[in-house]
């Protein structure tokens, strides 16, 4: 029997990393309201994603969770809501009510018990009972205050969606709060996120080695991404990628998002190519980010060489001055 060509295998998920997640949320939060003279009291409230379908059709596309979700509590299904107490930390995920007929074409459907002990949450309700299960369930005087998740994500110029459902009018919302607090969270990972953060590098390394051991030239740029995307899924479990991969030969390596739906990875490879191939997988909501360059031939140039030392004697330089108070700005100067 053949060798497995990969040397890994998916680790197991330790769900419990979702909770020391809004243990640090909360913790934050607190002292940001301590400080601020306000009282300790309300909900951390956030919507999770939604599915899509293609267009007009019934094509529903692939899902993945939206990632303030998938930090604060690892959920990989469509259409839930979390709350976070922040009086006493407890964690309540809100689920939809499925109709009967969801059975028959996509499956069993789950009992509320399933969902409580699989993301070791406080407690599971239906998304039909948010507004009667927060009021119950909060202490203080007056209206809930929920604090929502809306601001600006400054690669995409794109905003976060704050949570909306039937009867968000009956409770206090706070806009501002949430977001700055809860990106800053996400800069530091503890060690069971780094873990996640490692196997898909190494999986995307291992995939990156096996792409480059069979490229030849004649081959199409597609078939480079498709040998990775393989490997990543075959041998480390990732369905997902962490962005659109880019398989750039020849002149198409100087196209920075080289790979999208107008330039699809489609160009032949000759002989004397250079490709630059940027590919990374990503295991449960952790990605990777990996840029390699290589001879489509196995054989660089004199000039190629010259080209590729230089940029990797840069690359080392960064990597041997990265520490803790370097600023990220001087890295790149």
């Amino acid at each position: 029997m053949a060798s497995s060509p990969s040397s890994l295998s998916p680790p197991q998920i330790p769900m419990e990393l979702h909770g020391i997640n809004r243990g640090k949320l909360i913790n934050s939060l607190r002292d940001h309201l301590t400080l601020s003279s306000r009282p300790l009291q309300g909900f951390v409230f956030v919507q999770g994603g939604e599915e899509q379908t293609r267009h007009c059709t019934d094509h529903v596309e692939l899902f993945r969770q939206e990632s303030y979700f998938a930090y604060l509590f690892g959920v990989r299904e469509p259409g839930f809501f979390g709350a976070i107490d922040i009086a006493t930390g407890e964690s309540i995920l809100f689920a939809p009510r499925l109709p009967a007929e969801y059975a028959v074409w996509l499956g069993e459907i789950k009992p509320l018990s399933y969902f409580k002990e699989r993301y070791m949450v406080s407690m599971v309700f239906h998304t039909d009972e948010i507004g009667k299960v927060l009021h119950n369930h909060f202490e203080g005087p007056g209206k809930p205050l929920l604090f929502l998740l809306h601001g600006l994500n400054t690669d995409s110029n794109n905003y976060s969606k704050p949570a909306n459902f039937e009867g968000i009018e009956k409770f206090k919302t706070d806009l501002n709060t949430l977001h700055p607090i809860l990106a800053e969270c996400r800069v530091s990972k503890s060690d069971m996120e780094l873990a996640l953060i490692q196997f898909a590098n190494d999986i995307s390394s291992e995939a990156h080695i096996e792409v480059m051991r069979k490229t030849r030239p004649g081959m199409k740029e597609y078939q480079l991404e498709s040998m990775f995307l393989h490997h990543t899924y075959m041998y480390g479990g990732c369905r997902h990628c962490s962005y659109t991969c880019i398989c750039a030969t020849g002149g198409n390596s100087s196209v920075l998002h080289y790979g999208h739906a107008a330039a699809p990875n489609d160009r032949t490879l000759e002989d004397g190519d250079m490709a630059l191939l940027d590919m990374g997988a990503e295991f449960h909501f952790y990605g990777s980010d990996i840029t390699c360059s290589f001879p489509v031939n196995g054989k660089f140039t004199s000039d190629q060489c010259l080209v590729y030392n230089a940029v990797l004697g840069a690359h080392n330089a960064v990597i041997s001055s990265m520490k803790p108070g370097v600023s990220w700005v001087d890295m790149h100067k």
